[in-house]
This record gives structure tokens, sequence and C-alpha cells, in this order.
């Protein structure tokens, strides 16, 4: 990629939205006389820190950015002050939508659902850095415009820093539309695999899943398989897995010596939140994630994604396991119109 450095582009314009600069209009950047910071400021006035942050009251929604021509998102980093990161929720509306094409919880959909817990992701388009630090990578083309929405869902207001970075360009015609759509299901019924995507329609590509497993039972939990029902398919899939730290790249359970051994590596990952070493904390989580960067998934009419929540009983038989399980699948399509599940609840975002 480094290449592209190399080779002059008359044809681009660069520019950043942020709370300092929330067109990305040219030269318009630290202008602020009031602002977030204006008192911290007091002393040295317009032109330093005057306002780097903006505030997100309870309840409310807040557009960080609305953009009209066409272009590219090329990198995304925000953090909030939010105390559950579940709480704050993630939009982006392509072309004048009415419905978003990314719909998530903030830290989810940075590969962290339970910010409470710091596990640094290193993967080549999602990086979570010391303290909180969420930065997207995915290149979002947009032909007319993208707006960027944050809502608060808790009961006290939050601070919400932020910076968009992008280009003003002519985008190719076959360019594809960026998608991430989160789900949640707790506990998942018994003997039924747990949907990652399903009902999307159009030409495209699957790029990346994150889960946050919750476990509730002893043992092993991993030994569901992954399926990808492309282009028609009905009761089986054209790719099916062999196991879930499989497709997350680890294997036999991400055990060293007994343990489980995190990892985060450009294309996939484990962190474990570990909950059960404090009293009233019993639960186990895991964060994974796996991006089809190299190896993409292609379908031209539709696109169908489950995973098995499987573990082990006696006399070495599968168990089907009623876990708490959640995840945020991204993909690129030609379809904007695409019926995203109703966003769940509060209370049922919240992780116990």
């Amino acid at each position: 990629m480094l290449h592209n450095l190399t080779v002059k582009k008359d044809n681009v314009r660069s520019f950043s939205l942020s709370a300092e600069n929330p067109t990305g209009e040219k030269g318009k950047g630290g202008m602020a006389i009031e602002g977030s910071a204006a008192y911290n400021a007091r002393e040295l006035g317009q032109g330093w820190k005057v306002n780097p942050y903006v505030v997100i009251k309870a309840g409310e929604k807040y557009n960080i950015a609305d953009i009209k021509g066409q272009g590219a998102i090329k990198h995304i980093w925000i953090v909030d002050s939010s105390p559950a990161g579940r709480l704050s929720v993630l939009r982006i509306f392509f072309d004048g939508q009415s419905a978003p094409s990314v719909e998530a919880p903030l830290y989810d959909f940075f590969c962290n659902a339970d910010n409470t817990e710091y596990r640094q992701i290193n993967s080549l388009p999602i990086c979570y850095n010391p303290r909180r630090g969420m930065n997207s990578y995915f290149e979002m083309p947009y032909f007319k415009s993208f707006r960027i929405e944050i809502e608060n869902l808790h009961t006290e207001d939050i601070m919400v820093y932020y910076q968009i970075d992008c280009e003003e360009k002519e985008i190719e015609e076959n360019s594809l539309y960026f998608h991430a759509q989160y789900r949640r299901v707790n506990p998942l019924p018994y003997m039924e695999a747990y949907t990652i995507l399903d009902n999307i329609k159009g030409s495209g590509v699957y790029v990346g899943t994150y889960m946050h497993w919750g476990v509730k039972s002893n043992g092993w939990w991993g030994e569901g398989e992954i399926k990808f029902y492309i282009d028609g398919d009905k009761d089986f899939p054209t790719i099916c897995g062999t196991g879930t730290e499989d497709y997350f790249g680890g294997a036999y359970n991400f055990d060293v010596d007994g343990k489980y051994v995190e990892f985060s590596s450009p294309y996939q990952g484990l962190a474990k939140v570990n909950k059960t070493d404090s009293t009233y904390m019993a639960q186990r989580y895991f964060d994974m994630y796996r991006f089809h960067i190299t190896d993409p998934v292609y379908f031209k009419e539709d696109l169908r994604v489950t995973i098995q929540a499987l573990g082990w009983r006696s006399e070495e038989r599968y168990l089907p396991l009623q876990d708490d399980i959640s995840s945020v699948a991204y993909w690129y399509s030609d379809n904007l119109n695409d019926t995203y599940p109703k966003f769940p609840s509060k209370n049922d975002l919240e992780i116990i």
C-alpha cells in the first residue's frame, strides 16, 4: 500500500472533521472562541484547543459529521467518556438514506464491547489503543453525502472526541457501500445456530466478523462451525468452517499449557475478558475478530452467515450451548436498502 503515496494525485483533496472543524472547510480549523474547553484556554485564547470535544446530552443524538459531496472516509478516530460503551451507539448514513448502513454500539464496532477492561487490538482495519483510542481504517466511499450520528443512551451527558479523515475525490461508478450490523442473542435457544448476518441482498463482499461471547457453562465452548450461505444457498452452505477457534485463526481451544492465550494480529485475534476472578463475577467473556482482507467472501445476489455454539457433554458428545452471543458483521455491497433487525433496547444491550 505504501506505493500509493508516491503517485501525484491532483484530483484529491484531504479534509478532516473534528470538534475544532466540524465542517472540514479549508482553513477553518481551530477558530473557536467559545467551546468545550474555553475555560482551560482562557489565558491563551483563539487557536489554543478551545473546542476539542462535543457534549452529547443524555438520551440525545448528535451528528459528528454531515457532509455533502463525493469522496471517501479513510480513517475514524473516536473516544467518549462513557463508563459503558454499549450505551453509545454509532450510526453512519450514506447518500441521503434514512436508514443507517452502519449501526452498532460504538465499542462493539471497534471490537471491544466491554470497555471496562482494556484489551489491545492490532488488526489492519481496526485498532483499539491505550486508553480507549478507537480507530477504523475501513474505506467508506460516498457519492453524494455521508452523515455520522452518535446516540447517547446513558442517563448522563458524555464527552466525545473525534477526528474523521476524508478524501474529496471522484468515486468509481462500481464502488461499493460500507456496512456494519450488530446483533445479540441472550441466551441462544437450545440447538439453534447464532445468526451473524441475514437478509442481505445485492452484490458485494463480506470483510469481517467481531464477536463478544459470554460462556455460561464449564468446559470448552468453541466447537461450532461458521457457515456462509451464498447466492441462494438454502439448507447447506457453500463455505463451512471446522470450529469457532479455527475461524478466528487459532486452534485447539486457544490453549497453551492449559491456559487461554490472547493474540492480536492484522487479520485475527482473541481477547479474553475474564470475569471469574472477583466476588460476584462469574461470567467469562471472549472477544474475537476475523477480517477477510486478503480472503474476502464475494456474493452476487444474497448472503447469510451463521455460527454454532457447541461444547462437550459426557461420553464425547457435543453439547449445544445457550450462551450470550453478540456480533458485528462488516461488509461492502451495492445495496443501501437492506432491512436491519430492530436495534436492541437499552436493557438488551447491557453486559451482565
